[in-house]
């Protein structure tokens, strides 16, 4: 016989009732940052990977992720384009929100090139992403006649015009996970010389341009995003010195940047809401609601309720979310199965991750189908009129029959509330909903 505890276990340390789900340690991770925050790139990458983005619509979306992050420090900066004049209009409204008090910096997005420094050198941004493509995929076909030393040298160039205009340029290592480290290592050493007589500190962001890292040390380079920071960190950068961006074409974006903060990264690049190139960036929510869980944030948390504000604008710019959407889908927190909804009726803890209601905002739902029995119609009606029904109530078994009959006549979509609520007030003698 098994025996029988006082109390049931919930593993409240690991799931608290008013929190996302924590990390319990068995043995913290040796390089784990002090401290660690997300960068993002809906202004650049989003709108790269399709995003259809005018000024209006730029500016909320910045207004919407200042309000996200709030005092938190949960993201900390936001690049943009400069060569369209919209985006350079939007830049600008954000630096303007910046100086006066917004949480997160804008910087911007170039490439390596002396020219392009002279594009931003009149904007007032302090930081620059430069795009510094390092696999031999890149330097060898994507320049003439090709090879490392040409594109290291066209790279460094741009830095020390970077410097020269007092702009911080932040080097984005595309493809890094199809990259020689014997082109990396040396070419962040002669960027650190470049840099070191200025003051100005460069950033190194290491980029999963397909998704294609691994989040193991077991795993040979180039695909191990533990071993690449491992590498990068015996060089002596520090974890403010690194940035991740990895992109989803493999499932594992999130996983990888997990593995990058366990092995000292401080900052992942993303998008909120999965926007961006292909299958996507890394999204910030996922990643920071990890965060949360590693112990950051403790103090000051970002407000992840005003995120369903952006994917409602996301829906009226005509790219709204997949339904099954992690955390802000329309159906991320809905069932269809009646032993689902039955287990919300009697402990809804049972199945929910957290506390979804007041952490994010979003109601714990449950369509009616053909699967959903009873239990369902329960679940909805006090969650929509407030009354909590017997399974043997006769006004329940009399909505519940003409539910039946419907499914029995063959209909294949779910029954949702604004076509169900009249029968049910009719039924249960409620007064009638005012029209708006």
């Amino acid at each position: 016989m098994l025996t029988e505890p006082a109390a049931p276990e919930y593993f409240l340390d690991s799931f608290p009732r008013d929190q996302f789900p924590q990390y319990v340690s068995t043995d913290r991770p040796t390089h784990l940052p002090a401290q660690a925050w997300t960068t993002e790139t809906t202004h650049r990458d989003g709108q790269q990977g399709g995003l259809p983005l005018n000024l209006e619509q730029s500016l909320a979306i910045y207004d919407l992720l200042c309000r996200f992050t709030g005092t938190s420090g949960a993201i900390r900066q936001a690049e943009f384009f400069i060569y369209r004049p919209s985006d350079r209009a939007a830049l600008e409204g954000a630096l303007e929100r910046w100086r006066g008090g917004a949480p997160i910096e804008p910087t911007t997005w170039i490439r390596a090139s002396s020219a392009d420094v002279a594009l931003i050198k009149a904007l007032g941004v302090r930081e620059t992403g430069m795009l510094a493509s390092a696999s031999d995929y890149h330097t060898f076909h994507k320049f003439k006649p090709g090879g490392r030393n040409q594109a290291a040298q066209i790279y460094l160039e741009a830095v020390r015009t970077s410097v020269e205009a007092g702009i911080r340029p932040r080097l984005h290592l595309e493809d890094a996970t199809r990259a020689p480290m014997e082109f990396m290592q040396p070419f962040i050493e002669a960027v650190q010389a470049i840099c070191e007589p200025s003051g100005l500190r460069p950033k190194f962001r290491v980029c999963d341009t397909m998704g294609l890292g691994l989040p193991y040390d077991d795993v040979a380079l180039p695909r191990s995003i533990p071993r690449i920071f491992q590498t990068l960190r015996a060089m002596g950068l520090q974890p403010e010195d690194l940035e991740f961006h990895p992109h989803n074409d493999t499932w594992l974006v999130v996983a990888n940047c997990l593995a990058a903060i366990r092995e000292g990264c401080a900052a992942i690049n993303g998008t909120s809401l999965g926007k961006g190139e292909r299958t996507g960036n890394a999204p910030l929510e996922g990643v920071l609601l990890h965060l949360i869980g590693m112990g950051y944030f403790k103090d000051d948390a970002p407000d992840f309720t005003a995120l369903n504000e952006l994917a409602g604008l996301y829906d009226e710019m005509g790219d709204p979310l997949p339904n099954k959407y992690p955390l802000y889908g329309r159906d991320a927190h809905r069932t269809r199965a009646g032993v689902h909804a039955d287990g919300l009726n009697k402990f809804w803890w049972m199945y929910a991750p957290f506390d979804v209601p007041n952490l994010l905002g979003r109601p714990l739902e449950v369509s009616l189908t053909k699967d959903s029995g009873i239990a369902g119609l329960i679940f909805v009606i006090k969650q929509h009129v407030g009354v909590d029904l017997p399974k043997d109530d006769p006004s329940l078994q009399s909505v519940y029959a003409w539910m039946q009959a419907e499914f029995d006549g063959g209909r294949q979509t779910s029954i949702e509330w604004e076509e169900l609520e009249g029968l049910v007030r009719q039924k249960l003698s409620l007064t009638p909903q005012p029209l708006a």
